[in-house]
């Protein structure tokens, strides 16, 4: 499944529709048989994106959104009912808070 760049480009698409994003492009990468596949989506909001690793059960992904209106909890919610992970680890940074607390800066 996490192989299948045909399922992931529809995952990436249903993801961005169920936020309300507006999709201006989007681009796949595969790797090779039973390899991963890299996707990103530019949206006329932001961007979302996508890399695999099979061979690991794993995928990564990031979903950035602008404006109140869109919904980056359903975009997420959209690309877990078509990737079916048996377990997800969230991490959430709202805008404007640049580092987790605690954590220290460079300038």
């Amino acid at each position: 499944m996490l192989n299948d760049a045909a399922l992931i480009e529809i995952a990436l698409r249903s993801a961005a529709e169920s936020a309300g994003a507006t999709v201006i492009g989007l681009h796949l990468h595969h790797f090779g048989e039973e390899q991963g596949v890299t996707g990103v989506v530019l949206l006329a909001e932001s961007h979302m994106s996508i890399h695999t690793w099979p061979e690991h059960g794993y995928a990564a992904a990031d979903i950035f959104l602008c404006g109140a209106r869109h919904d980056p909890a359903a975009a997420l919610a959209s690309l877990s009912e078509h990737l079916a992970p048996e377990r997800m680890v969230k991490t959430e940074v709202k805008r404007g808070e640049l580092a987790p607390p605690g954590a220290h800066h460079r300038r």
